[in-house]
């Protein structure tokens, strides 16, 4: 079971993440001030921190700089309502591994929770797999049953992010973020995406059935083997 700390202030958000991240099976503790998060970070082991930056007394940006001149590697995800590209780059700079503003979007909130996990184990895994496509991440190749697929090296990545994310709708915002490493998304990275997109459903779909990539109309995309029609996918 993995552990969560997360430090946050308000007593009504802190309650809300907590129950909502243990109804999804992980193990949450809270801290409503730098000090004593800070305290529960030096005495307990966790595998990824949730940080608020607006705290009383120390703020998050205090405990994220001490942890990380203290060689702490714990993934850190800030959630904020502190949301301008200007927060967003000091926040990474200083060392989070992922931003979120306030208010946000629980199944998101879960997606990059997933993500900075698998980034934080020892031994990733070799292959990533849907139905008869497979994702080869030690050999960079990607096939469906036995029909190789060539991939651009940007198809390649957002393929392995949605295989990650395999069953769960993943927003552009999203993808800007984690495949393009984009903080503050704009329209033509809306389009940009959305061209990689059709040339990666070209490949890994038209030839072969079940559809595997689907869009999410208004939300985004999911790679799945079942047809999400009561999401209104196409």
């Amino acid at each position: 079971m993995y552990r969560i700390l997360v430090i946050e202030d308000e007593k009504k958000v802190a309650q809300a993440l907590q129950e909502g991240l243990q109804r999804h099976g992980y193990e949450v503790d809270t801290a409503s001030n730098g000090e004593e998060g800070f305290f529960l970070l030096n005495t307990e082991t966790y595998d990824l921190l949730l940080l608020d930056l607006m705290l009383p007394g120390h703020s998050g940006y205090d405990i994220l700089r001490t942890m990380r001149e203290k060689g702490m590697k714990i993934p850190v995800l800030i959630l904020s309502a502190r949301d301008s590209t200007d927060d967003k780059v000091t926040g990474l700079d200083m060392g989070a591994d992922d931003y979120l503003g306030k208010p946000f979007a629980f199944p998101e909130l879960l997606a990059r929770i997933r993500v900075l996990l698998r980034r934080g184990g020892q031994k990733p895994e070799a292959k990533r797999t849907l139905a008869d496509l497979e994702m080869d991440l030690i050999h960079h190749t990607v096939k469906r049953g036995n029909t190789s697929i060539s991939l651009t090296n940007k198809e390649f990545d957002l393929l392995k992010y949605l295989l990650e994310n395999k069953e769960q709708i993943v927003s552009r915002e999203m993808l800007a973020r984690q495949v393009w490493e984009v903080v503050n998304r704009v329209t033509p990275m809306d389009n940009l995406i959305d061209v990689h997109i059709t040339r990666l459903r070209h490949k890994i779909d038209e030839p072969f059935e079940p559809k595997l990539l689907h869009t999410v109309r208004g939300v985004g995309f999911i790679l799945s083997d079942k047809r999400k029609d009561n999401h209104g996918s196409e």
